[in-house]
């Protein structure tokens, strides 16, 4: 008898050459010639395997120790006490971020394994960084660039390796594990923060202030031709000069260039209906929980790099390496295009505030719309049939290619605006948010004194709470209501000038309304909490006491007694009626603590945090 382990690898990897044998062979560019003892680890096994931590690690440390142009070092720790390796390639001495900018350099920070089953991207990186420090082919690249690479991000999951961790992948024949080793998705903590990975990120972001921020990914999802599928934010929820510069220099001269080397590419798409091509594809928006979302809001061009997963490894691997060196090629043609595009994105948010009303408005957040443009779909050819297994209708892929004619929704309408305020102000106890704001490296003030001042802020209703977690969260649903109160604070509140280039993620972190706010992550959920209680039977009587007094307040209890059935029904609710009503409320239940203000701060009640 077959042990059932062995009989699940002989399925996995018979799979995974069927697949090798029906993908469509692309991206077969190769670096030029290799000393043998300068081959990846990948290379080396004819792109069967992807090497592991050690061994990343040590052919990282090989090749700082063998090229003045490569220096390795480590911008944190992990969860489990691993370092998290980072690969700085520059020429001369600009391998800080002081030089780098004195020599006006363009800073490119890439990274692979944020879900480390996804290793195309570690190994396209190491090969591009051999070519550029050991055999110098591709040397020039580093002319007006200084290039970080993060080989691992995730070193943690991608110490849980194992063949059986990407059901839908072909190859490499064992990989790591998508979340981290407290099982938190690095690719939803952007905004929140809660992993120490991120943590260390969001330091090396605020240190060397990319101008271009690359994430090597592979993807699932339906099957087709391309090898390698792309996405990046160029909607009104970020500073128009980063969605400009993607459009005009990404995919009118890089996509053309990758091209060329023999991939396909596309935007990264999913399927309208996930059972029937044939009714269309949808784009992908990312919030700012994604990193490539996160990077439009620090005002910097972020591109998401999806090699498709049921593609042999090797046209993955080089897909990606084509990505990253033609689009070094093109940074270095016109180097100052993307310098321009960071002064003047930084320039856009920081004057945001200055604007007068009503222009000075920020998109929060995007949403598809139903407007699509023609889409020649390069697919393969597929059947639908009823599935006895699930029930329900199956999509069976075969080989052949098959073209499409297809409506692609891609086209994002704002969903929620808002005004900019001149300051947010947050009470010093939430210093979980405080903490946040800090690591995302937003300048503030704190006051000196007790401060009395006209505000705006938001009151909450209908509050519920998710069922499940997510990300290790409970995570609140609410309606928002704007409020407009006198307010004080006490001495230690924080104030947040939002003339500030990180005026983007200030407000997506403080807006209730921004879908990755720290308010939507639940990070406030104690203000949705009631803390004093009444009996019923003194309830009853206030209630009496308090319609002897208002006939309009009798009037409309009544009528929501005939008019609303459940409430009728709800002796606990009938009586909350009045509590809500009467004196002994809680006027900071459901009131946001964090305040808006428009009116000028006297600069002598602050103190440089």
């Amino acid at each position: 008898m077959i042990p059932l382990r062995s009989l699940s690898l002989f399925f996995c990897f018979t799979i995974c050459a069927t697949l090798t044998l029906i993908s469509n062979i692309q991206g077969q560019s190769s670096s030029p010639p290799v000393p043998p003892g300068w081959q990846t680890y990948t290379e080396r096994t004819d792109y069967r395997d992807t090497p592991r931590y050690n061994e990343t690690i040590e052919f990282s440390r090989r090749l700082a120790a063998s090229s003045n142009t490569i220096r390795f070092t480590s911008f944190g720790r992990s969860p489990q006490n691993r370092a998290l390796p980072l690969l700085v390639a520059a020429k001369g001495d600009a391998f800080t971020p002081q030089a780098a900018r004195k020599r006006n350099k363009v800073v490119v920070l890439v990274q692979a394994c944020i879900h480390a089953g996804e290793s195309d991207g570690k190994d396209a990186g190491l090969a591009l960084l051999r070519d550029i420090g050991i055999t110098k082919t591709r040397e020039s690249l580093l002319d007006r660039i200084v290039l970080l690479f993060i080989p691992i991000y995730n070193t943690d999951g991608h110490e849980r390796f194992s063949p059986y961790n990407r059901i839908n992948q072909n190859g490499p024949r064992a990989m790591g594990w998508r979340a981290n080793s407290t099982n938190l998705n690095l690719n939803r903590d952007y905004m929140k923060a809660d992993a120490p990975e991120t943590q260390a990120w969001l330091r090396l972001w605020n240190e060397w202030s990319p101008d271009l921020f690359i994430d090597c990914h592979t993807t699932d999802g339906a099957d087709f031709r391309y090898n390698v599928t792309y996405q990046f934010e160029g909607y009104e929820n970020v500073s128009p000069s980063v969605g400009r510069w993607m459009r005009e220099v990404f995919e009118r001269r890089v996509v053309p260039a990758v091209e060329s080397e023999g991939n396909l590419l596309a935007p990264y798409l999913t399927l309208r209906d996930g059972r029937d091509p044939a009714k269309g594809l949808e784009g992908f928006i990312a919030t700012p929980r994604f990193a490539t979302g996160y990077a439009a809001m620090r005002n910097r061009p972020g591109l998401l790099i999806e090699t498709h997963s049921l593609k042999n490894y090797r046209s993955r691997v080089r897909g990606t390496y084509d990505v990253l060196r033609r689009t070094l090629e093109e940074i270095n043609r016109a180097p100052e295009e993307l310098l321009r595009l960071a002064r003047e994105s930084d320039e856009e948010t920081i004057n945001l505030a200055r604007q007068t009303a009503p222009s000075k408005r920020i998109a929060l957040s995007v949403e598809l719309t139903d407007k699509s443009v023609p889409f020649e779909f390069k697919g393969v050819e597929y059947r639908r049939e009823s599935s006895e297994v699930s029930g329900q209708m199956r999509l069976i892929y075969g080989a052949k290619p098959l073209d499409l004619n297809v409506p692609f929704f891609n086209e994002a309408k704002a969903k929620v605006t808002v005004a900019v305020p001149r300051y947010y102000v947050v009470p010093p106890q939430w210093t979980e948010v405080i903490d946040r704001i800090q690591w995302h490296g937003i300048e503030f003030e704190r006051l000196r004194e007790e401060l009395t001042i006209d505000v705006e802020s938001y009151r909450f209703s209908e509050v519920r709470f998710s069922p499940n977690s997510f990300e290790g969260r409970v995570l609140p649903v609410y309606k928002v209501a704007a409020v407009r109160e006198r307010r004080t604070f006490s001495s230690g509140s924080i104030v947040i000038e939002t003339a500030q280039r990180g005026a983007r993620v200030l407000m997506s972190l403080l807006e209730p309304e921004a879908p990755d706010s720290l308010l939507a992550w639940g990070f406030f959920n104690p203000v949705f909490e009631q803390k004093e209680y009444a009996e019923d039977y003194v309830l009853e009587r206030i209630a009496r006491e308090m319609m002897e007094k208002d006939e309009n307040l009798r009037r409309e209890f009544n009528q929501r007694v005939a008019n609303d059935p459940k409430f009728a029904a709800n002796p606990r609710e009938r009586l909350r009626f009045f509590f809500d009503r009467s004196s002994y409320r809680d006027e900071q239940l459901n009131l946001y603590p964090v305040a808006r203000v428009e009116s000028e701060i006297d600069p002598r009640l602050l103190m440089k945090q």
